[in-house]
């Protein structure tokens, strides 16, 4: 599919915009001044994935914690301020690599104008964000509710707002839970707008329906081309959040690399714990560092074989055992309690077959 192309625009070390891939992104949960805690929980994230990290910054000495979170992660560190104007410039001072603000919610024009000021100072990026719970009362009122049209609006209005106060390096996201109405708003947005789009569903649930929700949503607009960053936000461990976007990416051919885990659905005939297997297998690969490679996990060994040609390597459940299935050839059967293991085995020495 044909990406938009944007201006590009640094963040740490990465760059996003322009032809560079569309970068992951999640957010801690811990307490930003609990530095142990959310050191670890990053470093989780690093390893699942996640390429940029967005941390809240409530308080100043959350703040000011930013400066020892930075010095033990790998990844960009993005501060998360509202209200406040004065965590937003400690924020910079003590590291940050990009500050996502909603100038509508952070004073008016002269403390918007100290923040951007800070920004310069250090060339730090600013994340321009508006959600639709946070919509201005005039625009509410002005469109008749919470509108794209709106959303679209109040976007357009900051942008410019930090551009007249002589600023260009931005990033600009706009979020509802509605997931048409994010939709009509990046579509409204993105011809509009030559910076960098951070794509996400925002407020949009429990793993279950902030997938579903997600993936409808960030598929239909990346696959327009719109978007430079994403988040899938889910009620839950921000580790689903990387394994979501991920697979999100993968499935859209925007991002290649990793295992695809591919399983049959139960039948009458399953004989074995696909339901558990099959998640247990998901689980297993996410740590093993292979490209392109696809991985079957079949609950019968009469189609078994057959379904999971296409794919490189499988397994097929029977009743207590099963088949080890590879490039279309059964090479061994085994007890069922063996399958997990001895495909493990098979993908850690995939590249020295």
């Amino acid at each position: 599919m044909l990406r938009r192309q944007t201006k590009v625009i640094p963040i740490g070390n990465i760059k996003i915009g322009g032809s560079y891939p569309v970068a992951i992104q999640s957010m801690t949960n811990t307490k930003t001044e609990d530095v142990g805690a959310t050191v670890n929980q990053i470093l989780a994230l690093e390893k699942a994935g996640c390429e940029i990290i967005r941390c809240a910054v409530p308080t100043m000495e959350a703040a000011k914690a930013l400066s020892e979170i930075k010095k033990q992660i790998h990844i960009p560190l993005v501060a998360d301020i509202h209200f406040d104007y004065r965590l937003a410039i400690a924020a910079i001072e003590n590291g940050a690599d990009k500050i996502r603000i909603n100038p509508g919610n952070i004073g008016g024009r002269d403390r918007v104008k100290m923040v951007v000021d800070k920004a310069k100072e250090y060339q730090v990026p600013i994340r321009v964000g508006v959600n639709s719970g946070s919509l201005e009362k005039d625009l509410v009122e002005k469109y008749s509710g919470v509108t794209a049209e709106g959303l679209v609006e109040s976007a357009l209005d900051k942008v410019h707002m930090i551009e007249e106060l002589g600023y260009n390096n931005l990033v600009v996201s706009i979020k509802a839970s509605d997931v048409l109405m994010c939709v009509k708003a990046h579509e409204l947005l993105a011809p509009q707008c030559a910076y960098p789009l951070h794509v996400g569903i925002t407020e949009a649930g429990t793993i279950l329906s902030g997938n579903v929700k997600s993936s409808i949503g960030l598929g239909i607009i990346l696959y327009q081309g719109i978007g430079n960053t994403i988040r899938v936000s889910l009620t839950g461990d921000p580790l689903e959040e990387i394994k979501s976007a991920k697979l999100i990416l993968r499935t859209l051919g925007l991002r290649k690399g990793g295992i695809e885990v591919v399983s049959c659905p139960t039948c009458g005939r399953t004989r074995i714990d696909l339901i558990g297997l099959a998640n247990q297998v998901e689980d297993m690969v996410q740590d093993i560092p292979l490209d392109d490679v696809k991985v079957a996990v079949m609950g019968c060994v009469v189609n078994g074989p057959g379904e999971a040609k296409e794919a490189d390597i499988g397994i097929a459940g029977g009743i207590g055992e099963g088949l080890l299935i590879k490039k279309g050839q059964i090479i061994k059967k085994l007890k069922e309690d063996e399958l997990l293991p001895a495909l493990r085995e098979e993908l850690l020495h995939w590249n020295k077959d």
